[in-house]
């Protein structure tokens, strides 16, 4: 199976230098399919987070603006580009579970972000998942049978 951690590790970055260039996003990837070694990565699903949030980037900022404290253009561009990433899995990707998303994505602001980045991705990622994904975070948990 396909590492889908540097799948998103890979489309941080991607969204990161489109954020900053606003290059055209084909060009993009194929600098990242060409220039990285992406061969452990998933790479279709690094292919749809790129592809998904540029197009639906406006609607995805609109499931987090009323949580920032300030507005989206004034977060970094680094937490711009994992919060888009975490809140496109969190809308699109139910087969993901809220928490893998969370967690993956604090894992990415630790590696590429600010350094109490990870404290505002986790808070505000929290947040649109309580409105997105309330049904699977109220379900009642199952308790995992122990190994002997």
């Amino acid at each position: 199976m396909k590492n889908r951690s540097k799948s998103r590790q890979f489309a941080v970055q991607a969204l990161y230098s489109w954020l900053l260039t606003q290059q055209n996003v084909a060009d993009i990837e194929v600098h990242f399919l060409s220039e990285h070694d992406m061969e452990d990565a998933d790479v279709a699903y690094f292919q749809e987070i790129l592809h998904y949030v540029t197009t639906h980037k406006m609607s995805l900022v609109d499931h987090m603006e009323s949580f920032l404290n300030r507005s989206f253009v004034e977060v970094d561009p680094v937490e711009q580009a994992i919060l888009l990433m975490g809140t496109y899995e969190l809308e699109q990707r139910l087969d993901v579970p809220y928490r893998v998303v969370i967690n993956e994505s604090v894992e990415s602001a630790k590696v590429f972000g600010a350094e109490d980045g990870h404290k505002f991705i986790n808070g505000i990622l929290d947040k649109i998942a309580a409105n997105l994904r309330s049904a699977e975070i109220n379900a009642p948990r199952t308790k995992k049978p122990r190994k002997k």
